[in-house]
């Protein structure tokens, strides 16, 4: 098991302390578990990886039930793995079982509480969300001077430099951006990044109607007319599945990924996008 200051191993003699008291300040998340149960050690690493990601805004307590069951006793815990969130010395949530790891993600976020810099960056995506580009990246470069290790201001800048058109700029943060959730993210914004930078640099092919088809899409793109840049891009798919080694349809993914799930239009894309590969 990974050791941390928060992912800590407790039993019934410090429980008080170590979960209820530590919990009046950050939540903290208690797995119920024994070594012979095997859903547990599939949990346990997906677990780990969320609270080290969170960066000390949730602490992981595990329990065994063999050697503590008082504990699993006072809380009710009849399956394993059982999870608790406590904070403020009550459970606030709990699941059993393995769960996937978007679900866990879900219930993880919901119990993080908002610090100043997570409320600013949900205001600085708002304005994303609002076409309001140049006031997105004031904000974001407002959150990264005091904290400028953090990933979703990095990826929030990189989105707002994108639909700017400062590709140079967003593309040196997408490669940047360390280990955790938002680096996925970003990597999927790059075949677009990449792209665009290639039409501005005069570095997009014209030697087939395909070609021109896809230098007109990242035109468009690039221009803010996302939904009829993803309409060519999909139609260069039905003529060539695999165009240019898949950057039709990487690219597709990273407009998708720019607009944001919150985008209504995001989802027939997406269905549209399996209709043709599948």
């Amino acid at each position: 098991m990974t050791t941390s200051e928060y992912i800590i191993n407790v039993n019934e003699a410090d429980f008080e302390y170590e979960v209820l008291s530590y919990s009046q300040n950050i939540p903290v998340v208690v797995d119920f578990w024994a070594t012979w149960c095997q859903p547990c050690k599939a949990l346990d690493p997906i677990l780990e990886k969320l609270i080290l990601e969170a960066n000390g805004n949730l602490r992981l307590a595990k329990v065994d039930t063999d050697e503590n069951p008082n504990l699993a006793i006072r809380y009710g815990v009849r399956s394993l793995p059982t999870v608790k969130a406590f904070s403020q010395g009550q459970v606030i949530s709990e699941f059993v079982g393995v769960q996937p790891e978007t679900r866990l993600r879900d219930l993880l976020g919901k119990i993080v509480p908002p610090s100043p810099a997570n409320l600013a960056i949900e205001k600085a995506n708002s304005l994303l969300f609002l076409h309001q580009w140049s006031s997105a990246e004031k904000m974001f470069r407002e959150i990264l001077e005091q904290h400028p290790d953090l990933p979703s201001g990095q990826l929030g800048l990189a989105r707002s430099l994108i639909r700017e058109g400062k590709i140079e700029e967003a593309l040196q943060i997408l490669c940047s951006i360390p280990a955790s959730r938002e680096f996925s993210q970003a990597q999927t914004l790059l075949p677009y990044a990449i792209a665009l930078k290639d039409l501005q640099d005069e570095k997009l092919a014209e030697e087939t109607d395909l070609d021109i088809a896809f230098k007109n899409s990242i035109r468009l793109a690039g221009r803010s007319n996302l939904p009829a840049a993803l309409d060519g891009l999909l139609d260069i798919l039905r003529q060539d599945r695999h165009y240019h080694n898949d950057r039709s349809r990487l690219v597709i993914l990273s407009l998708l990924e720019l607009m944001g799930e919150e985008d209504p239009q995001t989802r027939q894309y997406r269905s549209e996008l399996a209709s043709v590969l599948f």
